[in-house]
């Protein structure tokens, strides 16, 4: 979505006819008697109206609202405006955040602190450089940008590269001392959302008495 500037011009038009010595002479009578309000044009003197669009721009955010990544365990990562303020940051991860630097890029992961000691569900597997597992981030969390002292958006490239790494949710299996991460396809992932859909719609709608 972007924003425009329309500009609406209405052209109105009154004939008056004056006697004068010259034309020169005659429009400064006409324009005196404008200023002076004994001429005055209403809609009866309207004659077209003019349309003028500036070119688009990205609407204006509040300088603390950036674009990150939402990810959600069992869902596909959604792109996400939220406040930099600590509380919204709160609220998107369900508690009190804590934010990991597992990447060379200018990113950070921004997760809820207590997610695994409170039993929020196992959401992404972190892997090193040679793809080994060395970590699970329970509950939902941020990809988001960094600067040398804040948060900050996410550039489209990080945008597309992140949702990228992390597309495929994934299921995890507890086996003996072990854990194994299985990565949901995305007809599975399609499927999962339409009935959380429907499970929220037949919440929302209001039971109908058999007769």
């Amino acid at each position: 979505m972007k924003e425009y500037d329309i500009t609406i011009t209405e052209t109105l038009e009154k004939a008056v006819s004056v006697t004068a010595n010259s034309q020169e002479e005659a429009e400064e009578q006409v324009r005196q008697g404008y200023y002076n309000s004994e001429y005055v044009l209403d809609a009866d003197n309207f004659t077209q109206v003019d349309f003028k669009t500036s070119e688009g721009r990205e609407p204006a955010r509040e300088d603390n609202t950036i674009e990150v990544l939402l990810v959600k365990p069992s869902e596909f990562p959604q792109p996400y405006q939220i406040s930099t303020e600590l509380e919204a940051l709160q609220a998107a991860v369900g508690g009190d955040i804590q934010v990991l630097y597992p990447y060379d890029d200018p990113v950070g992961l921004v997760c809820n602190e207590e997610a695994k000691l409170t039993g929020l569900p196992l959401n992404r597997a972190l892997r090193d450089e040679s793809g080994q597992m060395y970590d699970i981030i329970a509950g939902d969390f941020l990809v988001i940008g960094l600067t040398e002292d804040d948060f900050s958006s996410l550039t489209p490239e990080q945008m597309e590269k992140y949702e990228k790494l992390f597309h495929s949710p994934e299921a995890f299996l507890k086996m003996a001392h072990r854990v194994i991460v299985l990565p949901m396809d995305d007809e599975t992932v399609k499927n999962a959302a339409k009935d959380k859909a429907n499970d929220s719609l037949k919440r929302t709608q209001p039971d109908r008495a058999v007769l």
